[in-house]
């Protein structure tokens, strides 16, 4: 339970608005404020004060035990300017800023652990699928307290912002991050190893081998070469081998370093002609006569981690080795700049998804309009850089930098022409203003519908005026976005040779800020006039009525 709490006018207003986004878990209480805050305190998850901090602070100070118990408290002022997080922990911390979103004031966070509820480490951590090696509390700790730190990150994987007392050439550093699959080649005393798992390895063996040789020959790319076992995230072979005991107990025997809770390490195989087709430095006529490949170790190593990598460059890290009547071999999938391409939603905080909010905290770099990074900029990591053109997007992704773009599909079709397999693509999909327009009128497209942009920037007005009777012969719902006065003027009037004078014509202006409007009239009646940029029209069909105020498309014929 959300508990909201206000004594004045304006108070109350804030807490109701805040109480219909929050859902059904905010309450809003009624009568003497201080003794429903004692009767609801054991109840709440959560609560919100509208008025002055100093007297929050005495109603709840009573009351508090903990951090990790205490629900989280936020206070709010009259004129919405803040939202202040006063206790809870990393809770309280998160829900000033759910409330700094829904109100659209500022959230005042003063624990330096609390905007995110982690350490910069433990996302960290979850980001690079990374094994942990040393103290990540102690080391998280000292990277908030503000000490000196040093990070190491060779193979250069795309990083967010981190604190700036976290660089690669730090003063008198107190702690050492490394981010490498590989062992240190001496031991440091406060040292946090990040191990990603970026290694395959690749077994070739004779029939009938035994675990023990399987597992010795695999042991020696540690042993000899320095290669963490943490670091592999699968075992490859040839077909033929994918019932055999002694590799498949080696694997097994593999699961032990990955005990975390990871995802389980496996046994990949290929077919024979796959193989083939790999080129490798120690190709053998011997393998190549006995499971039809010159190459089985070196050849599904790589052929693994270029299909497990997904594009990324991989590499032969360590040839062919031989053991007793085995052979293995270890590749690298090599990491590479990030570009995630970001959809926030038609302006509602409540309909950005949580995704969306993941990656934009993964940045490095956050590129995109003023208008559309003022809605996320409370979210972006301290030190994220922040780009106005969406040119750069792929450039910064090539230098291995995490970049996000935002602006969902308007802003895709920049970029994809550009990126290629050199860099990590991510779709993370928003909220259509389609979809919000719709739900806000009822359900007007219910039924099969076409969205038209009416821009003429890029698309002749001849080929969108063609898109808009075909749409109108076809009898859809045309959705219509980037509407001006004129052109939408003449979509109408097309629609209207095929449709009946009673059609409704929804329009939505700002979706989900402050300002909405939503108005539904018959196709003769729309005024074009009354729409600007930041209104979605929606045209309803033979098909389509309006029943208690609400726009709806039927799924059949009105005389069905």
């Amino acid at each position: 339970m959300i508990g909201l709490f206000a004594v004045t006018a304006a108070g109350r207003r804030s807490a109701a608005e805040l109480a219909g986004r929050l859902g059904p878990d905010a309450v809003v209480a009624d009568g003497p404020i201080a003794p429903a805050v004692r009767r609801l305190w054991d109840h709440l998850d959560a609560a919100v004060f509208f008025l002055a901090s100093g007297a929050a602070v005495r109603l709840v100070a009573p009351l508090l035990r903990d951090k990790h118990s205490d629900p989280g408290v936020v206070c709010v002022d009259d004129d919405r300017r803040f939202a202040i997080a006063l206790t809870g922990g990393h809770a309280g911390g998160a829900l000033a800023e759910q409330v700094a979103d829904v109100l659209g004031c500022t959230p005042v966070v003063t624990a330096a652990s609390d905007s995110t509820g982690t350490t910069p480490l433990d996302e960290l951590v979850d980001q690079l699928d990374a094994t942990v090696d040393g103290d990540l509390a102690a080391c998280g700790g000292a990277i908030l307290d503000g000490w000196s730190v040093r990070l190491v990150n060779p193979h250069g994987f795309p990083l967010p912002a981190l604190p700036p007392n976290v660089s690669a050439h730090p003063e008198a550093p107190l702690w050492t991050v490394v981010i490498d699959d590989r062992r240190p080649t001496e031991n440091e005393e406060r040292t946090l190893r990040l191990i990603p798992r970026t290694l395959v390895v690749g077994v070739g063996a004779a029939r009938g081998v035994s675990r023990t040789a399987v597992t010795e020959t695999i042991a020696r790319l540690d042993r000899e070469h320095g290669l963490d076992p943490r670091a592999i995230r699968a075992v490859a072979s040839v077909d033929l081998k994918a019932d055999e005991d002694g590799i498949l107990e080696a694997v097994q025997d593999l699961g032990f370093w990955h005990s975390d809770g990871g995802e389980e390490l496996s046994l990949l195989t290929y077919p024979a002609e796959a193989l083939a087709g790999i080129e490798v430095p120690n190709p053998s006529e011997v393998a190549s006569a006995a499971a039809g490949t010159p190459s089985v170790a070196e050849a599904s190593a790589l052929h693994a981690a270029a299909e497990l990598g997904g594009g990324a460059p991989v590499e032969l890290v360590v040839p062919k080795i031989k053991g007793d009547d085995v052979t293995a071999a270890a590749a690298r999938i090599r990491p590479r700049g990030r570009l995630a391409i970001i959809g926030i939603g038609p302006g509602a905080p409540d309909l950005r998804t949580p995704r969306a909010d993941v990656e934009l905290r993964r940045a490095s770099v956050v590129v995109g309009p003023d208008e559309h990074l003022d809605r996320v900029r409370h979210l972006l990591r301290p030190g994220t850089e922040v780009r106005a053109t969406g040119a750069e997007a792929v450039a910064l992704a090539r230098e291995g930098r995490a970049v996000a773009l935002v602006g969902g599909a308007a802003m895709a079709d920049l970029v994809l022409e550009e990126a290629g397999a050199d860099i990590e693509l991510v779709g993370v999909p928003g909220v259509t203003a389609a979809l919000a327009a719709s739900a806000l009128l009822g359900g007007p497209l219910g039924h099969d519908h076409a969205l038209i942009g009416l821009s003429d920037a890029h698309t002749p007005w001849e080929v969108i005026e063609r898109r808009v009777r075909a749409a109108a012969e076809a009898d859809l719902v045309a959705c219509f976005h980037n509407p001006s006065s004129g052109q939408l003027g003449r979509a109408l009037e097309i629609l209207a040779e095929h449709r009946p004078v009673t059609t409704p014509v929804g329009a939505v202006r700002g979706a989900g800020r402050a300002g909405e409007r939503v108005w539904c009239v018959p196709i003769g009646d729309f005024d074009p006039a009354e729409v600007d940029a930041s209104t979605t029209v929606v045209v309803g069909t033979s098909r389509s009525t309006v029943v208690d105020g609400r726009m709806v498309t039927r799924r059949t014929p009105t005389d069905a």
